[in-house]
């Protein structure tokens, strides 16, 4: 059973956590941690091998401690996982038609930043009302599941994102190419009722 959900690999055994690179050569060598072998080797003695966040266990052991995410899939489609809880004792969810503020930076599926809200010449948050439709479905969806204080990764399919239209200039260069899946890292910040 193996899950995959974005960059980096790591490998978790007992207390150690150690980034690694391998090359294609037999007995390769990763100088900053100095690990000596094949891949082979590495794989079949490593306790778990965890790949941008989510795991792949060789083998169960008492020692191994595996900081997975759940990976969770909404009915319309999206898939999450909670990147950081709210440390608040009595987190708060908006409802619809509050008015939430939010930090996000959303991915194409290559990897590339296309847009983010710490990004330069920009220095606030998203705010927008909840339900409004003035976000992408997705984005709308997902922070309504979500409670203040909350950080998620989204993966979010192209027809909750900019769908089979995407983001294109009048002379046919996209920013974002129509029928493009997207990921967004998002924090919750605030969220409040709006006025009577």
């Amino acid at each position: 059973m193996a899950k995959f959900l974005s960059f980096g690999i790591f490998i978790l055994c007992s207390s150690n956590t150690a980034a690694f690179s391998l090359s294609m050569e037999s007995g390769s060598k990763v100088a900053q941690f100095g690990y000596v072998g094949s891949r082979r080797s590495f794989f079949s003695t490593a306790c778990a091998t965890v790949v941008g966040g989510t795991s792949i266990l060789s083998r169960p052991e008492p020692s191994c401690a595996v900081t997975a995410k759940e990976i969770i899939t909404t009915p319309s489609g999206i898939k999450y996982a909670v990147t950081k809880e709210s440390s608040d004792k009595k987190p708060v969810a908006p409802y619809k038609g509050d008015f939430v503020a939010i930090d996000y930076t959303g991915y194409l599926a290559s990897g590339q930043i296309f847009d983010a809200t710490h990004s330069e010449g920009k220095g606030n948050s998203l705010l927008f009302k909840l339900g409004s439709g003035s976000v992408i479905p997705g984005l709308d969806e997902m922070v309504s599941q979500m409670v203040v204080g909350q950080k998620v990764q989204a993966i979010i399919p192209p027809g909750l994102a900019y769908g089979e239209k995407g983001v294109c200039l009048d002379d046919g260069e996209c920013l974002i190419k129509p029928g493009s899946t997207l990921v967004y890292d998002i924090f919750l910040k605030r969220t409040s009722i709006p006025p009577p």
